[in-house]
Protein backbone atom coordinates (compact mmCIF):
# COMPACT_ATOMS: atom_id res chain seq x y z
CA UNK A 1 0.00 0.00 0.00
CA UNK A 2 1.61 3.28 -1.14
CA UNK A 3 0.92 6.20 1.12
CA UNK A 4 0.62 9.83 0.05
CA UNK A 5 4.09 10.65 1.32
CA UNK A 6 5.73 8.07 -1.00
CA UNK A 7 6.32 5.45 1.68
CA UNK A 8 4.81 1.98 1.71
CA UNK A 9 4.05 0.32 5.05
CA UNK A 10 5.64 -3.13 5.44
CA UNK A 11 3.95 -6.06 7.15
CA UNK A 12 5.67 -8.17 9.83
CA UNK A 13 6.80 -10.86 7.38
CA UNK A 14 8.38 -8.30 5.03
CA UNK A 15 10.07 -6.57 7.96
CA UNK A 16 11.66 -9.80 9.20
CA UNK A 17 12.78 -10.75 5.68
CA UNK A 18 14.53 -7.39 5.29
CA UNK A 19 16.11 -7.54 8.75
CA UNK A 20 17.67 -10.89 7.86
CA UNK A 21 19.48 -9.24 4.93
CA UNK A 22 21.59 -6.74 6.87
CA UNK A 23 24.32 -7.32 9.48
CA UNK A 24 24.16 -4.04 11.45
CA UNK A 25 21.41 -2.15 13.24
CA UNK A 26 21.00 0.28 16.13
CA UNK A 27 19.80 -0.32 19.67
CA UNK A 28 17.81 2.62 21.04
CA UNK A 29 17.74 2.65 24.84
CA UNK A 30 17.77 4.92 27.87
CA UNK A 31 21.15 5.91 29.31
CA UNK A 32 21.19 8.13 32.39
CA UNK A 33 17.56 9.14 31.69
CA UNK A 34 18.41 10.23 28.13
CA UNK A 35 17.90 8.49 24.78
CA UNK A 36 20.97 6.72 23.45
CA UNK A 37 21.66 4.91 20.19
CA UNK A 38 24.39 2.33 19.63
CA UNK A 39 25.21 0.57 16.35
CA UNK A 40 25.67 -3.20 16.74
CA UNK A 41 25.96 -6.25 14.58
CA UNK A 42 23.14 -8.75 15.07
CA UNK A 43 21.29 -11.76 13.77
CA UNK A 44 17.71 -12.99 13.95
CA UNK A 45 16.86 -16.01 16.10
CA UNK A 46 13.81 -18.16 15.45
CA UNK A 47 13.21 -15.73 12.58
CA UNK A 48 11.77 -13.12 14.91
CA UNK A 49 13.91 -12.04 17.87
CA UNK A 50 17.02 -9.90 17.51
CA UNK A 51 20.23 -11.31 19.00
CA UNK A 52 23.34 -9.38 19.96
CA UNK A 53 26.65 -10.67 21.30
CA UNK A 54 28.66 -8.35 23.51
CA UNK A 55 30.97 -8.20 26.50
CA UNK A 56 29.35 -8.98 29.87
CA UNK A 57 31.03 -5.81 31.19
CA UNK A 58 29.54 -3.58 28.48
CA UNK A 59 27.48 -0.64 29.67
CA UNK A 60 24.87 -1.68 27.09
CA UNK A 61 24.19 -4.95 28.93
CA UNK A 62 23.53 -3.16 32.22
CA UNK A 63 21.37 -0.54 30.50
CA UNK A 64 19.08 -2.85 28.52
CA UNK A 65 18.82 -6.14 30.46
CA UNK A 66 15.13 -6.34 31.39
CA UNK A 67 14.25 -3.04 29.69
CA UNK A 68 12.01 -2.30 26.73
CA UNK A 69 14.16 -1.05 23.85
CA UNK A 70 13.86 -0.30 20.17
CA UNK A 71 16.08 -1.81 17.51
CA UNK A 72 16.31 -0.26 14.05
CA UNK A 73 17.95 -1.45 10.86
CA UNK A 74 17.77 -0.04 7.37
CA UNK A 75 19.20 -0.02 3.90
CA UNK A 76 19.16 2.97 1.56
CA UNK A 77 20.45 3.77 -1.92
CA UNK A 78 21.12 7.49 -2.42
CA UNK A 79 21.41 7.12 -6.19
CA UNK A 80 17.88 5.74 -6.58
CA UNK A 81 16.47 7.51 -3.51
CA UNK A 82 15.02 4.23 -2.32
CA UNK A 83 15.31 2.02 0.72
CA UNK A 84 13.63 0.70 3.81
CA UNK A 85 13.67 0.98 7.59
CA UNK A 86 12.43 -1.53 10.17
CA UNK A 87 11.93 -0.95 13.91
CA UNK A 88 11.58 -3.78 16.43
CA UNK A 89 10.31 -2.86 19.89
CA UNK A 90 10.43 -5.29 22.79
CA UNK A 91 12.01 -6.38 26.02
CA UNK A 92 15.74 -7.09 26.01
CA UNK A 93 17.21 -9.80 28.23
CA UNK A 94 20.56 -11.47 28.67
CA UNK A 95 20.38 -15.15 27.72
CA UNK A 96 21.12 -16.94 31.00
CA UNK A 97 20.01 -20.50 30.22
CA UNK A 98 23.24 -22.56 29.83
CA UNK A 99 21.84 -24.79 27.06
CA UNK A 100 20.56 -21.79 25.11
CA UNK A 101 23.90 -20.01 25.57
CA UNK A 102 25.73 -23.07 24.19
CA UNK A 103 23.42 -23.19 21.18
CA UNK A 104 24.03 -19.52 20.50
CA UNK A 105 27.80 -20.01 20.76
CA UNK A 106 27.42 -22.35 17.77
CA UNK A 107 24.63 -20.64 15.83
CA UNK A 108 24.28 -17.10 17.16
CA UNK A 109 25.81 -13.81 16.10
CA UNK A 110 29.53 -13.19 16.41
CA UNK A 111 30.63 -9.87 17.81
CA UNK A 112 32.75 -7.83 15.45
CA UNK A 113 34.86 -6.85 18.47
CA UNK A 114 37.40 -9.40 19.69
CA UNK A 115 36.33 -10.74 23.10
CA UNK A 116 36.21 -13.79 25.28
CA UNK A 117 33.20 -14.95 27.25
CA UNK A 118 30.66 -12.84 25.41
CA UNK A 119 27.03 -12.72 26.47
CA UNK A 120 24.02 -12.87 24.21
CA UNK A 121 21.19 -10.38 24.51
CA UNK A 122 17.80 -11.18 22.99
CA UNK A 123 15.32 -8.47 22.00
CA UNK A 124 11.85 -9.95 21.65
CA UNK A 125 9.91 -8.67 18.63
CA UNK A 126 6.77 -7.58 20.47
CA UNK A 127 6.09 -4.83 17.91
CA UNK A 128 7.56 -4.58 14.41
CA UNK A 129 6.98 -1.76 11.98
CA UNK A 130 8.63 -0.84 8.75
CA UNK A 131 8.35 1.30 5.70
CA UNK A 132 9.83 1.35 2.26
CA UNK A 133 10.59 4.19 -0.12
CA UNK A 134 10.66 2.84 -3.66
CA UNK A 135 12.05 5.87 -5.46
CA UNK A 136 12.38 9.50 -4.56
CA UNK A 137 10.90 12.43 -6.34
CA UNK A 138 13.25 15.04 -4.95
CA UNK A 139 14.72 17.88 -6.97
CA UNK A 140 18.40 18.68 -7.19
Amino acid sequence: MLQDNGFRALDRKECLRLLAKVPVGRVVYTRQALPSVLPVNFSLDDDSSVLLCTSPAAELVRAIDGAVVAFEADEFDAATQSGWSVVVTGRAAVVRDPAEHERLLRDGPRSWMPMRNGVFVRIESEMISGRELTGGHGTH
